[in-house]
């Protein structure tokens, strides 16, 4: 099965720093949308975390978009932002930087938050991906919801330390499925296998 995972300028993939006066939310879904309206063949789009706030506009309107599978996403309605789903302030496992506007996990933090379920190594090479993230991209509303116009289906980590077991439960309650996994935020590095069959399912 082909996949590709599209760049997201608001955490600096595409060259271009993250922060006050970069790349955002608009930003990121434009790079996935283009992405997605390049081909015709019948597609499965999979978001995790922050990707459902993406996805929910981008995957809007492509004819070609014939599933969601939403891993520990967040699930907004138009108009809604990533600070709307904020659970008491901001994360202790995030470190936010005012003046060059952006976030990042605290990397003393990442096993244990993100990777607890996850072999040494797994940790190991996570570390090395963490990239600061606009400040920006929390606050900017999305204008459209996939996931009401799109089959989805929503996997559960029931043992996730990041986003909160029970904002997922929610979240789930929008999609048309919902799997559930004892897994932590990352299932596809702890359990990839079993990531892959709910994939090969849709």
């Amino acid at each position: 099965m082909p996949s590709l995972a599209p760049a997201l300028p608001s955490c600096g993939e595409t060259g271009v720093p993250g922060g006050a006066g970069g790349p955002g939310l608009s930003d990121d879904v434009a790079a996935v949308r283009q992405v997605l309206q390049g081909g015709d063949e019948p597609t499965v789009v999979v978001a995790h975390s922050y990707g459902g706030i993406v996805i929910a506009e981008a995957a809007a309107g492509i004819a070609a978009v014939r599933h969601l599978l939403l891993i520990s996403s967040y699930l907004p309605e138009p108009g809604q932002s990533l600070s709307e789903f904020a659970d008491g302030g901001p994360a202790p496992f995030l470190d936010t930087d005012p003046g060059t506007g952006t976030f990042a996990v605290r990397p003393e933090l990442l096993a244990d938050t993100f990777l607890h379920d996850c072999d040494p190594e797994v940790q190991e090479q996570a570390a090395h991906h963490l990239a600061r993230q606009s400040v920006q991209v929390t606050g900017q509303p999305v204008k459209a919801a996939a996931w009401q116009q799109v089959p989805s289906t929503y996997l559960v980590c029931a043992q996730d330390r990041g986003t909160a077991p029970h904002l997922q439960r929610r979240f789930a309650r929008r999609a048309g499925t919902t799997v559930e996994l004892d897994t932590g935020h990352h299932p596809f590095l702890s359990r990839p296998a079993a990531v892959r069959d709910v994939l090969l399912s849709l």
